[in-house]
């Protein structure tokens, strides 16, 4: 519709320069009195016409033909159902901004893909202003990953519904873990007895404990890693050290709706202060308080029972209260992380998450550093493994195995790899096991 209506300005801008100015003038209706909507005379018709003024207007075609403008001020509109650009009551000229091959008349407003742009006069002339907001998924980024796969070792692309988002609102919305506390931080790593030589190349907890190990969860767009990664642990490892007796989803809405104290909800939490619930309080299974994606008011007393909150009792099992843990412990070194999983299941870890890593695809993952000048934040996640592969014509990469919470069209069906021993992007150094509490 644009490009048509800078073809027919066209027609007469030659003849007089700009759109004559109607404002000012009788309302009308002209040929919208006279004649049905879009149905007005072909061609040349001089009894085709309306009074205006003590004058007379057109709503022929041949009326913006002529060497004067003598169309109807509903010519435009009603016969040809062209709505015109915005008339500059000072300059009496029109306002229209040629943007990107699109014409846009003066106000109006359009996205390109995080930022909102809007057509707007400067002076005696109107040009296009955009927001600059840096866009979560950005081309010159990805055009730049694309070219860079092969060195990086890993492959990205552009997530659709990622586009249109920026990076602002993918930090605070697809993350959700606030700075590790000095409480995690300072936690003395527990020692393990163990021959480091005897772990395997290669470690999968999925295929070790195929019924055990639950699937990929979807945050969306609340920033509940903390809470979604701390259900998940915890419920993998209720079904190991019950082998398999206490098979159960715990709820992370649960958390996000109750956990209050000091967390943020959708806007973030701390894992001690989770840990800590679930070893006071402990939790339901999503079943009995399922997963909203939002913020909304606790719907379980603090002190209560499975029965009491309206859940079911697993089967094969004789429990009463909610799921509890025992106190949150931490891992020190990459060796005491394979020993752990190997011996207890899945650990929790928390990263630091850089624009590239909302692009990543498949393969493994290491901070591409060409975003270092924009914002990051943290994130939650829990490792399932390890392995080695070789990339390229090089010596064979290390890599963890690790569950995201963005859904399974993310990554390697929601799961990626990340380079194993160097402490890529801090995700060697808060991570945490727990013991849970059993029947």
């Amino acid at each position: 519709m644009s490009y048509l209506l800078a073809l027919l300005i066209a027609n007469f801008v030659i003849a007089v320069s700009a759109i004559p100015n109607y404002s000012g003038l009788p309302p009308g209706p002209y040929c919208a009195g006279r004649y049905n909507n879009g149905r007005c005379c072909p061609g040349r018709h001089d009894d085709c016409s309306a009074p205006i003024l003590k004058t007379t207007c057109y709503c022929d075609e041949f009326c913006n033909r002529t060497r004067e403008e003598d169309c109807c001020p509903d010519y435009w509109s009603h016969c040809r159902g062209i709505t015109l650009p915005t008339i500059d009551d000072d300059y009496g000229e029109i306002r229209q901004c040629f943007f990107k091959g699109k014409y846009y008349n003066h106000g109006d407003t359009f996205k390109i893909n995080c930022n909102i742009c809007k057509c707007s006069s400067l002076g005696k002339r109107a040009d296009v202003l955009c927001e600059e907001n840096r866009c979560l998924m950005e081309q010159d980024l990805l055009s730049t990953l694309y070219l860079e796969t092969e060195r990086l070792g890993w492959t990205a692309t552009n997530y659709s519904e990622l586009w249109g988002r920026t990076l602002e609102d993918g930090i605070q919305n697809k993350l959700g873990t606030l700075n590790p506390s000095k409480s995690i931080h300072n936690m003395i790593p527990v020692k393990r007895i163990y021959n480091p030589e005897s772990l395997p190349r290669e470690f999968d907890s999925r295929s070790r404990w195929p019924r055990d190990i639950g699937g990929v969860k979807d945050q969306g767009w609340c920033g509940a890693s903390w809470a979604i990664s701390t259900a998940d642990v915890a419920s993998d490892r209720f079904a190991l050290m019950s082998k398999g007796s206490e098979d159960i989803d715990l709820s992370p809405q649960h958390l996000i709706s109750c956990n209050i104290r000091g967390q943020q909800g959708c806007r973030g939490g701390y894992l001690d202060r989770a840990w800590h619930f679930v070893r006071k309080f402990g939790l339901v299974d999503e079943e009995c308080y399922p997963w909203v994606g939002r913020e909304d008011k606790c719907k379980l007393r603090r002190k209560t029972t499975l029965r009491h909150a309206g859940c079911r009792t697993p089967r094969n099992s004789l429990r009463t209260d909610l799921y509890k843990v025992g106190p949150a412990y931490r891992l020190g070194n990459e060796t005491d992380i394979m020993q752990e999983i190997l011996t207890s299941g899945p650990v929790q870890a928390t990263m630091r998450v850089h624009q590239d890593f909302f692009t990543y695809q498949s393969g493994i993952y290491k901070h591409s550093n060409l975003d270092n000048n924009y914002p990051s934040g943290y994130h939650s996640v829990r490792i399932l493994g390890w392995g080695e592969e070789l990339v390229g014509n090089y010596q064979p990469t290390k890599y963890w195995l690790v569950a995201n919470s963005w859904g399974t069209n993310w990554g390697e069906n929601g799961v990626f790899r990340i380079v194993k021993g160097t402490n890529e992007c801090e995700i060697e150094t808060y991570v945490l096991g727990i013991w849970a509490k059993t029947m």
